[in-house]
């Protein structure tokens, strides 16, 4: 009988042992904020409490907006309503100021335009100019592109970054697409497989038009993209670029170009132990002066800056140059 007993206890015991260690493989703590398009917030960031209990997040190497940004009050970011300042290599956002703020782009926009064009087209292939092309509005910056006009991919990019050419905008996405509408849904669906979740597009170069806005911290994710193409980083570093295209008849036409950058074209100082590598200018009437840059600082560490809706441009170029002066110091 207590043969019996003792057996009986051996075999609850063993059920017992059995069953901890199959439901123990369940008890690891799941994480329910998975990377979802619909969210408001662009990135996450986790914090684990315990030992080895660590999530694979979407953000894991690239800079994230935390409450804990001190910024520095030495810098004058007054006449701005967004700023953003990144460090890429250490992954910090070093200087925020309504970085998730909702802003119209202006020209900014070109380099989603850029990325989608150097991930799906081909340099060397020729684009012919649509009727699309011809833009009347007041003070549209234009490099002078005709319909039936042919030029490179290359040469069209060239147009786009560094002229800010919104011509070569619609003669790109047009390339790409089949159509402005088609390609302005491409740029939608890549910024949020880049996590730019705050923005939205409504044309291929940042014409002033309802829906149409960015972040400041939507614009580092989608500059971030950019500069991981050689190309791209080539291009924003040009002070000129000369060339020649095709009109309909096949006669040569000359494309001259100067950058709109400040710090590129020599129009204003760049800080002491500070290298700008290039970036993209903004300008209307509804979304101010807007420019974002890759910098670099004495190290070779590199940096990306935003700011949108500055009020003037002397200003806008001024409180960049405090803004990545700061960049030594940290």
């Amino acid at each position: 009988m207590k043969c019996t007993n003792k057996a009986k206890y051996l075999i609850v015991c063993i059920f017992i042992l059995i069953s901890s260690v199959l439901t123990g493989c369940e008890k690891s703590k799941p994480y329910s904020m998975e990377y979802d398009l619909s969210s408001p917030v662009s990135a996450y960031r986790f914090t684990g409490t315990d030992k080895g209990d660590r999530a694979s997040f979407f953000a894991e190497d690239l800079c994230v907006i935390t409450d804990s940004v001190s910024n520095n009050t030495m810098i004058d970011t007054s006449q701005s309503e967004a700023v953003l300042l990144c460090d890429l290599n250490n992954h910090q956002v070093l200087y925020n100021k309504n970085g998730t703020e909702q802003l119209n782009p202006a020209s900014l926009t070109k380099v989603m335009t850029a990325i989608i064009a150097l991930k799906y087209g081909n340099l060397d292939d020729i684009l012919t100019a649509s009727s699309n092309v011809t833009i009347q509005e007041s003070g549209a910056s234009l490099v002078g592109i005709s319909p039936g006009d042919t030029m490179t991919l290359d040469q069209a990019l060239h147009a786009l970054l560094i002229a800010s050419g919104n011509d070569a905008a619609v003669m790109i996405a047009e390339y790409i697409s089949g159509s402005v509408d088609q390609f302005v849904e491409l740029m939608n669906t890549e910024a949020l497989a880049l996590g730019a979740t705050n923005c939205h597009f409504m044309n291929p170069h940042g014409l002033t038009q309802d829906a149409h806005y960015v972040t400041a911290y939507d614009m580092y994710l989608i500059f971030n993209e950019a500069i991981k193409y050689d190309e791209f980083i080539q291009i924003i570093s040009s002070n000129e670029y000369t060339g020649v295209y095709h009109d309909a008849l096949g006669e040569p036409k000359e494309l001259t170009l100067k950058s709109t950058n400040y710090f590129i074209n020599g129009n204003h100082s760049v800080p002491g132990g500070v290298v700008v590598i290039g970036g993209k200018t903004g300008t209307t009437s509804a979304a101010g002066n807007c420019l974002v840059l890759l910098s670099k600082d004495s190290y070779g560490n590199p940096y990306i800056s935003v700011i949108l809706k500055c009020t003037q441009r002397d200003y806008l170029y001024d409180e960049m140059y405090d803004l990545i002066s700061t960049v030594n110091q940290s």
